[in-house]
């Protein structure tokens, strides 16, 4: 990946970067901003030693890369995509997307949307054969974007 790579969405300029260390407190703003993340993220100083221990396993591991979207120099989404080697589909690499997440007053203006879409043509150009998105089924209200990836068959990269 470039430093920086421009998401194709429709009247926004969105850059796509890899996650850096100080982008950690609005990480975790993102994460415990939705109901299910409000009860089981704890953000709070004393907690941030646990969130950058994952951070930084994540950020030595190329297997593994959290992703933000920036708007005029804001975070405004993330998400994480992992690469898994795997035994079927004749040893094939897979990609896993999860920890999706948009900023309040972006969603509905295609970002989750962009930002899926480039994170599996992301995946195809490293050998994924298949893309997995994680979610919840105890999630409250699924957005738009969402219903319309899950209800997808599998996605061959």
């Amino acid at each position: 990946m470039k430093q920086t790579e421009l998401l194709a969405i429709p009247g926004i300029d969105v850059v796509v970067r890899e996650a850096k260390a100080p982008d950690l407190p609005v990480l975790l703003a993102l994460l415990a901003a939705d109901p299910l993340g409000a009860v089981r993220e704890s953000p709070s100083d004393t907690d941030m030693g646990h969130y950058r221990m994952a951070f930084e396993a994540i950020e030595r591991d190329p297997a593994h890369r959290l992703l933000v979207c920036e708007h005029a120099g804001r975070v405004i989404a993330m998400l994480q995509l992992s690469f898994i080697p795997g035994l079927s589909r004749r040893g094939s690499l897979r990609a896993q997307i999860e920890a999706v997440r948009i900023k309040t007053g972006y969603r509905g203006q295609g970002v989750g949307s962009g930002f899926v879409s480039w994170a599996i043509e992301n995946a195809r150009a490293n050998g994924c054969s298949l893309v997995q998105l994680t979610t919840t089924k105890r999630a409250p209200r699924p957005t738009a974007s969402t219903r319309r990836w899950v209800s997808r068959p599998a996605t061959r990269a």
